[in-house]
């Protein structure tokens, strides 16, 4: 239902299933009493409720707090992280600059947009070998598509560090078992004797832990939103802390001019 009738029904009145704030008496959280239903939950725990609706175990938990905290890094030189920095020698303030780190993680090779792809492959794949379908020719087909596997491969190195300890904790937890995980793994095995030569990555693995746990490709894109901030904040006060415009400056030598060239200026009379 569309139009002005319908508009006019939404005048005034905030109809929600999320929840609401009664100042003064109480705060509901998808159905629940926040301070009472939901008083000792954990952060990321209330996060993934708001985000999902379903609640995990302890053990569920704690893999997708590892999925955040493994790939938290404070190096200013990478894209996102950059742009925090950039804004504390600038002298911007904390909450904008770390907002516009987190604005630009929507990147669509590194960042937001290659996770919905990874995990949306996966599901996909999953369904088609489910049902008779060849692995191979899944890939194949996905690789003629979009020239890229995501979830595989790596612009900058060879090999993922974050791949081993991710997996480490998934088996401690009993979570490295599940059907899109194992397909992840067979991926890699299928990339790596073909032609292509690719290797599984985080956003790969992360992808295939959060499809093991339920999560749908938008699920788990606000789920990861998040993924990045741990490493910003300490990129931000280190920049803000040294001499305002000394981070990464730019010699005019770096610069490549092809402006109209050189003038000599003269003084009115």
């Amino acid at each position: 239902m569309k139009g002005p009738d319908f508009l006019a029904e939404q005048v005034g009145v905030l109809r929600t299933r999320m929840g609401a704030a009664f100042v003064g008496s109480k705060a509901v959280f998808r159905g629940h009493d926040l301070h009472a239903d939901l008083q000792g939950m954990d952060w990321v725990e209330l996060y993934v409720f708001g985000i999902t609706g379903r609640r995990y175990t302890p053990e569920q938990v704690r893999m997708l707090h590892a999925i955040w905290t493994h790939t938290s890094y404070p190096d200013a030189r990478i894209w996102n992280n950059r742009v925090a920095a950039l804004a504390g020698t600038a002298r911007s303030t904390g909450n904008l600059g770390i907002a516009a780190a987190l604005a630009v993680s929507e990147a669509s090779i590194y960042g937001r947009g290659i996770d919905i792809r990874a995990i949306d492959f996966l599901i996909r794949t999953q369904q088609h070998v489910d049902g008779g379908g060849d692995l191979a020719e899944m890939a194949a087909q996905e690789l003629q598509a979009r020239r890229s596997l995501a979830g595989y491969g790596r612009p900058i190195a060879a090999g993922d560090e974050r791949i081993e300890p991710t997996l480490v904790l998934a088996r401690s937890l009993g979570l490295a078992d599940g059907p899109h995980v194992r397909l992840a793994l067979a991926i890699e095995e299928t990339l790596l004797a073909g032609r292509w030569r690719l290797r599984l990555n985080y956003g790969g693995l992360s992808a295939a832990l959060a499809a093991d746990l339920g999560f749908s490709p938008r699920e788990y894109y606000l789920f990861v939103f998040p993924a990045f901030l741990a490493g910003m904040v300490p990129c931000y006060l280190e920049a803000e802390q040294r001499p305002e415009g000394s981070l990464f400056p730019l010699a005019c030598s770096h610069i490549r001019y092809e402006g109209t060239p050189k003038r000599s200026w003269k003084t009115r009379a």
